[in-house]
């Protein structure tokens, strides 16, 4: 898990970005240093929770372990996952971010709706890693 990227659980469960204070940019991952929105003279980074909905604006499948950070043992099978670009309305941005398990790129299409649910990257005996997942809206799993 990155700290301060999202937080809650269930229901609850939103990323965390930053808005600035001067030109109302968005940013996810979060920004705390400076605007990155190069027209803004800067304003205060305020954390934002994010839309838990939004559309697919595309996704593809992966094929390939990802690279460090993500922790993946490389005995281990690897199984593709799809990667979904979810445009959020309100904030104006697209959020890149694996499916729920069983979601495949077959079960996606550009325009339909899907939320932000907690989801596990990677866990051994000792340490969980957490991140979030995409899952198409009225998909239980």
């Amino acid at each position: 898990m990155v700290a301060g990227w999202f937080a809650g659980d269930g229901n609850d469960f939103r990323l965390l970005g930053t808005r600035c204070s001067a030109c109302a940019s968005v940013f996810f991952p979060r920004e705390d240093t400076h605007c990155r929105n190069p027209g803004c003279p800067g304003g205060e980074l305020v954390e934002v929770a994010l839309s838990r909905r939004g559309r697919v604006w595309s996704y593809t499948d992966s094929r390939y372990r990802p690279p460090s950070p993500y922790v993946t043992d490389p005995e281990l099978s690897w199984e593709p996952r799809a990667l979904i670009a979810v445009k959020l309305a309100a904030e104006r941005i697209v959020v890149l971010g694996q499916s729920v398990p069983g979601v495949t790129v077959a079960d996606l299409t550009v325009g339909m709706e899907v939320e932000v649910v907690p989801g596990v990257l990677n866990e051994d005996a000792e340490t969980t890693w957490t991140t979030w997942h995409w899952r198409p809206t009225g998909v239980t799993a």
